[in-house]
């Protein structure tokens, strides 16, 4: 199933996409797709009531796509998380998973504009994988458990700015965490739609031109590994977001490409889990 939301900022409805493009509310199984809807076995509720049609439809033309899960308690990323994009950056290749968080207020709608901050002169761009959590992680024993604590997958930009990141402190905050820095959807798209996290492709284009397009077999550390290894060290709750890296391809890595400047359009696109589109404008 593809789950999202649909409406105005602070106003979305939560809804479903079937395999025929309708678009149904979820308002009378649920107020939103957030932490308590996963842990209460909301995705099975959900595909119970499709199944029976017993749920309303929506005429989404003309309204705004939410970010497709509502409050993430926290967002985790792993950085250098492809050999390629560690080595274009002069970065070493990592022997355990690079880690950082990002301010959880920072996610957006995967098509709502993107602030530029104040001050800024290096604002990138990352297309990347993003596993959303659905069940309470916490010591799992090996990777092989966490199959069983993923709720779905969606595209993440996990936008940057490398000069607040990389020369203002010795942590990758400043950079990170920036107002809107973290588009995320169209969808949750659930784990029966995607036969093989390890087997997408990644793309992204800045203004039309081709800046990313990786797959995600390249990564060091694949999705079931990156649960596991994240439990070890801090729980992880449903609705919990994880950005698992990106691919070569950053203006950071290609020397004279022109990092983000006001009105700038970004697209992202992974295989399965739909498209995303951002301008960005100056805060």
């Amino acid at each position: 199933m593809k789950l999202l939301r649909i409406g105005a900022p602070g106003e979305e409805t939560p809804a479903v996409l079937d395999d025929n493009g309708a678009v149904f509310s979820l308002t009378g199984l649920t107020a939103d797709i957030d932490g308590a809807f996963l842990a209460s076995d909301g995705i099975d509720r959900v595909r119970n009531a499709l199944a029976k049609g017993a749920l309303p439809l929506i005429d989404t033309a003309g309204l705004r796509t939410g970010a497709p899960i509502a409050r993430p308690g926290k967002v985790v990323c792993v950085g250098l998380n492809y050999r390629d994009h560690a080595e274009e950056t002069g970065a070493p290749v990592p022997e355990r998973p690079v880690v950082f968080m990002k301010d959880p207020s920072t996610v957006v709608g995967p098509f709502d504009q993107v602030l530029i901050p104040r001050g800024s002169v290096k604002t990138d761009w990352e297309v990347e994988l993003a596993v959303v959590i659905g069940r309470q992680a916490r010591y799992l024993a090996s990777p092989a458990e966490a199959a069983d604590h993923i709720a779905g997958y969606a595209i993440s930009n996990d936008v940057s700015e490398r000069e607040f990141q990389l020369e203002y402190s010795a942590q990758w905050d400043l950079g990170k965490s920036c107002e809107s820095f973290n588009p995320l959807g169209p969808w949750l798209v659930t784990p029966d739609e995607v036969t093989d996290p390890q087997a997408l492709g990644l793309r992204l284009t800045v203004n039309g031109d081709v800046r990313q397009n990786g797959d995600t077999k390249n990564m060091i550390f694949d999705v079931p590994y990156l649960v596991w290894y994240l439990s070890q060290y801090m729980v992880l709750n449903p609705g919990d977001v994880i950005n698992t890296g990106t691919p070569a391809g950053v203006a950071l890595g290609l020397p004279g490409t022109p990092y983000l400047r006001a009105g700038d359009t970004v697209k992202l696109t992974i295989d399965g889990l739909g498209t995303q589109r951002q301008t960005f404008i100056n805060a």
